[in-house]
């Protein structure tokens, strides 16, 4: 039960009363004649309970785009006075939720909730609390209903304003635009005259000696090919970089974030390309796995299978993860690992597995680097060039550290390359593009 604010002043007008009339017995009449107001009120209360509240799913939503939730409360048996509270949790978003209404019998009501969901993933009602009010508006009888309700929050894909752009590259490869540009794939397109910069590889002997001019052989882009994509979601994930030099990291992302729209850029390049997408994520255990091959849209599936996942503090097991690639089949693919290129992580969990891979597929590691490393290293070195005061030993420290840091990712990267692994070290808002060019550069050179 709740009360109003008009008990409150009630009992304040009675103050007028005892000034009137100051006796003891005043104020015990004036009590009690405020009580059976009260009392009388409850009683003609009607029940929360008349109230039937069904809710419309709300669907899906990419995170930051906002969203809605209807809620239908309808009357029945007697008129209803109401507050309605559609409660969500706190990621959610929920704005203007409370709402006062008057309903006849058999009256309804449809409430909008604005979402705007900060986080990924299923974001769920917590309960309806009605209020009934009585005629005098001075007692409300509460109750609390769960009426289930959620907004799947998807992966945000803001990189795909990179989109077009790559697509109308693939085109020119696969020589459907008006520049056509020759890939060196493996299936034959036609013969033309040589011009100098050919390959001589390419030269085809037999058609040149029936022809006055060399002929050399062109080829199309290879097509059909298997792109697996593996998303890390081991501690190294939870780390939060900027998206760009300079930003607070605070404002960042966490590297899982900035891998999944690597991977959701790419898988909807690489589908539109006709190859077939693969896509598996966990750490000490598979998270999910997809195959995504025929999928009608390949970026959507793919943001269903992100939204659930979130970084787990523990390290991942590469052996697990590389029996999932395997899984899908022995055929040569595309193998792109989502992951950290952080040393310790890479030498003790990652490194061992690396030769079973490349001996089967052609190996991309695909990393966010975080530009606060490169920022703290030439901090001290910009102070001092700019004339400000001079670095604090603390400034030192850390510019030693993030230069140290640094230089072992790069002693890193060149041993993955030494193994034959290609390595895109990017910030968060230029992976996704370069990983995007790095997979088109090796499309036109028939490398996958």
């Amino acid at each position: 039960m709740a009360i109003s604010g008009r008990v409150p002043l009630l009992l304040l007008l009675g103050l007028v009363a005892v000034v009137l009339r100051p006796q003891a017995g005043t104020v015990w009449l004036w009590l009690l004649g405020v009580l059976l107001l009260v009392g009388l009120d409850r009683l003609l209360t009607p029940s929360p309970a008349l109230a039937v509240l069904t809710r419309r799913p709300p669907g899906s939503v990419r995170l930051g785009d906002p969203a809605s939730s209807d809620l239908v409360v309808a009357a029945t048996g007697r008129r209803l006075h109401l507050h309605v509270r559609d409660a969500w949790q706190p990621s959610a978003g929920a704005r203007d939720n409370r709402y006062r209404l008057r309903l006849a019998p058999g009256d309804q009501r449809r409430l909008t909730t604005s979402l705007l969901p900060r986080r990924r993933g299923d974001l769920r009602a917590t309960g309806v609390t009605v209020r009934s009010w009585g005629p005098l508006g001075l007692v409300a009888r509460q109750r609390t209903y769960d009426v289930p309700g959620a907004v799947r929050a998807l992966p945000p894909f803001e990189s795909r304003k990179h989109l077009p752009s790559r697509l109308a590259r693939l085109r020119e490869l696969d020589g459907r635009a008006a520049v056509r540009v020759r890939g060196q794939g493996t299936e034959f397109d036609s013969l033309r005259e040589y011009v100098r910069g050919d390959d001589v590889r390419s030269i085809d002997w037999r058609a040149s000696a029936r022809n006055t001019h060399v002929v050399v052989r062109t080829w199309q882009p290879e097509r059909d090919r298997r792109v697996v994509l593996v998303l890390d979601t081991s501690r190294t994930s939870a780390g939060r970089v900027a998206r760009a030099p300079g930003e607070d990291e605070v404002d960042g992302m966490p590297r899982l974030d900035a891998a999944m729209d690597s991977a959701l850029l790419l898988a909807a390049l690489a589908s539109r390309a006709g190859d077939r997408v693969d896509f598996v994520a966990g750490d000490r255990r598979v998270r999910a796995r997809q195959r995504l091959h025929g999928a009608r849209d390949v970026a959507m599936r793919l943001q269903e299978q992100m939204a659930d996942l979130d970084p787990v503090l523990v390290e991942a097991d590469w052996d697990l993860l590389a029996g999932a690639v395997q899984g899908f089949g022995r055929q040569r693919a595309l193998v792109v690992l989502l992951t950290a290129l952080e040393p310790s992580a890479v030498a003790d969990g990652l490194l061992p597995v690396l030769p079973v891979l490349t001996r089967h597929h052609r190996v991309v590691i695909a990393s966010v680097r975080d530009p606060e490393l490169t920022r703290m290293a030439a901090l001290a070195d910009e102070e001092v060039a700019a004339g400000s005061a001079p670095p604090t030993a603390d400034d030192v420290y850390a510019a030693a550290a993030a230069a140290h840091e640094l230089d072992r990712r790069e002693r890193t990267r060149a041993m993955l390359v030494r193994l034959g692994v290609d390595v895109v070290d990017a910030d968060a808002g230029e992976l996704p593009p370069a990983l995007a060019d790095h997979y088109l550069a090796l499309k036109a050179q028939g490398l996958l």
